[in-house]
């Protein structure tokens, strides 16, 4: 059997598996992660072929963007997904998953954006 990734919600309505290994993650900094997170937000992209996804009556889709779209849980307010038509890949919340997750953050992204309150001090990449 092979690497297997469980993850879900606060209320755990809606559950998420992976099957096979999550890649590094990003930290987006980005005002939209932020304001729905209440700080930056980590995800890993994981192939869409990969997810299965259960309990997706709770999932509820934000388009917030022409290109982007968020899935969160509309009975706890998990914010689990965020998804780019057309990509190949989907992006979960590293938060949502149980450990170990046997990954980690491998960059940060959109840091022109980032809170006043805070700095980036793990020596990671950085993308503007």
């Amino acid at each position: 059997m092979g690497e297997v990734h469980h993850a879900r919600c606060l209320c755990g309505a809606v559950h998420i598996r992976v099957d096979g290994p999550l890649p590094p993650g990003d930290a987006c900094h980005c005002s939209q992660c932020r304001r729905q997170s209440g700080h930056y937000w980590a995800s890993t992209d994981v192939p869409r072929d990969a997810v299965t996804i259960s309990g997706e009556e709770a999932l509820t889709w934000y388009q917030s963007s022409e290109k982007v779209r968020r899935g969160f849980c509309h009975s706890c307010g998990s914010f689990l997904l965020w998804d780019g038509p057309g990509r190949s890949k989907l992006a979960i919340a590293l938060g949502a998953f149980d450990t170990p997750t046997d990954t980690h953050i491998g960059k940060h992204i959109f840091v022109g954006s980032k809170g006043d309150y805070y700095e980036i001090a793990d020596g990671l990449p950085q993308n503007l």
